[in-house]
């Protein structure tokens, strides 16, 4: 269940006083530590002892390695199967924490409360968690759902523009692939400051097409359109140091212009609403030049992808906007053709 503000905060701690729990231990790293904990933690009541577990932030400690630090750190001060963790941060940290929860003594509860615009409409609503497999996004884990999710956007504010902007792709995402008029109003907007009264429709978005279909067998796949491309150049750019790493919501951006433009190329969506898609990406994000050899390895990357099957890349698309499409095999040839529009004015 998601909560938004004030009601969040008295939905969780009803919870904690109906609750038997041993131990509540509340993950953070450096940043919201620092920003978010402080606004947290005097909120939270709770007659179990609370602990705080420190990790390092960004996606190169998305990792197994963490993940051991963590159980250990679990093990030595006493959580048990009646432990409850609090996952107080951003994609990364609800993503692995909820794997740590999920895995830890076979699985104690947990809750999320994202402290970014993308976790808040995306990674921490939905029940999937995991880690990183060396530059692979997301190869180990399991879907697992959250005691609640909490949604306060008070925590918006110790954002800097850059991860507003990421977690607003995700939001123009739910629009293209559910809501034409949603996405119309998101494309007019300029000010990533002013979204939190729209969090709760992409949130609403996101949990409709998860309640539906909560393991991806079916319709939950129209959820990665952007992402089989976007989570190629992500790993790319995360394993190759001569060029930018991209927050999830840069590499998505650039994954939807190009997989519009393989809707356009494969599943009947109009060339207007593709080059509308790209102009609307375009106006938000700075351009990431490739080069051939930058192209080559990103197609590499894709046989990597978890929606594969039967050695086949399958993609989720658009025959129209608010009209989605899966399991779409594209021909490679399609794909390059993609990153030169992409890469054309």
């Amino acid at each position: 269940m998601v909560h938004f503000s004030d009601i969040a905060i008295e939905k969780m701690n009803d919870h904690l006083s109906k609750t038997d729990y041993s131990t509540v231990f509340i993950i953070v790293d450096e940043n919201t530590h620092e920003h978010c904990l402080p606004l947290f933690l005097p909120k939270v009541a709770s007659n179990a002892a609370i602990e705080i577990i420190e990790l390092e932030s960004g996606e190169e400690n998305k990792n197994i390695e963490t993940c051991t630090q963590v159980w250990n750190v679990l093990s030595e001060l006493g959580a048990d199967r009646k432990s409850l963790m609090i996952h107080l941060g951003g994609g990364v940290l609800t993503d692995m924490g909820g794997f740590i929860a999920a895995t830890f003594k076979r699985g104690i509860q947990f809750i999320n409360v994202p402290t970014t615009l993308l976790a808040m409409v995306d990674a921490s609503v939905g029940g999937k968690t995991g880690v990183d497999l060396g530059a692979l996004k997301n190869q180990i884990g399991v879907i697992i759902e959250p005691e609640m999710v909490l949604i306060l956007p008070e925590f918006l504010n110790t954002l800097e523009e850059r991860q507003l902007r990421s977690g607003f792709a995700e939001m123009l995402k739910h629009g293209l692939i559910q809501d034409p008029a949603y996405w119309e109003i998101l494309s007019k907007t300029n000010h990533y400051r002013d979204l939190s009264a729209l969090i709760k429709t992409s949130v609403e978005i996101k949990a409709a097409v998860v309640i539906e279909d909560p393991t991806e067998q079916h319709k939950r796949k129209v959820l990665n359109f952007g992402h089989t491309l976007g989570h190629a150049i992500e790993s790319y750019c995360l394993e190759n140091k001569d060029i930018k790493t991209l927050l999830h919501g840069e590499a998505i951006a650039i994954g939807m212009i190009l997989e519009a433009f393989v809707s356009y190329k494969t599943s009947g969506l109009a060339l207007d609403a593709a080059l509308e898609i790209k102009k609307v990406f375009n106006a938000h994000f700075s351009k990431v030049h490739f080069i051939e050899q930058d192209i080559n390895q990103c197609l590499d990357y894709l046989k990597f992808d978890k929606k594969n099957s039967h050695g086949e890349v399958k993609f989720a698309l658009l025959s129209n906007m608010g009209k989605p499409v899966i399991d779409v095999l594209v021909p490679e040839e399609t794909i390059r053709e993609a990153f030169l529009f992409y890469l054309n004015d």
